[in-house]
């Protein structure tokens, strides 16, 4: 099996109500888990912009769009393999990202607003696992 084909898009149910909604994107039961706490962090990209393009060589992350749209555009940097997904909030899944495949997510010029991303990383920020890797042009 290739890394990209490692992606793994786990289906996601948003529940609304009159105050508001709520969405879960871990819940423990999610494959590759590490056993110790990593980083959760929200990115936020506006038309025209792009946030990634780099790879990291020993963690995994899990990534949920949870407002607006946003291209998911993968490569691997070995095999030179590439693939892209367009994500939708009103559509919620979590996009498993194994280690070792370059990234970015793009919110495309003129698109309607900004998209809002939550993440979770497998370990800590660490500088030297982090390789710029230019996946979007």
């Amino acid at each position: 099996m290739s890394l990209i084909e490692q992606v793994r898009f786990i289906p996601r149910r948003l529940l609304a109500d009159a105050r508001g909604w709520f969405l879960k994107v871990l819940d423990g039961g999610e494959e590759h888990l590490p056993g110790h706490v990593g980083e959760v962090y929200l990115t936020m990209a506006m038309p025209g912009q792009a946030r990634g393009n780099h790879y990291h060589p020993k963690c995994a992350e899990w990534f949920s769009i949870v407002e607006g749209r946003a291209l998911l555009m993968v490569a691997d940097p070995v095999s030179g393999e590439r693939v892209e997904w367009q994500l939708d909030a009103a559509e919620p899944q979590t996009v498993y990202m194994p280690a070792g495949l370059a990234h970015v997510f793009v919110n495309p010029e003129g698109s309607a607003g900004n998209f809002l991303l939550i993440a979770y990383a497998a370990d800590r920020y660490d500088p030297a696992d982090t390789v710029p890797f230019p996946v979007a042009p």
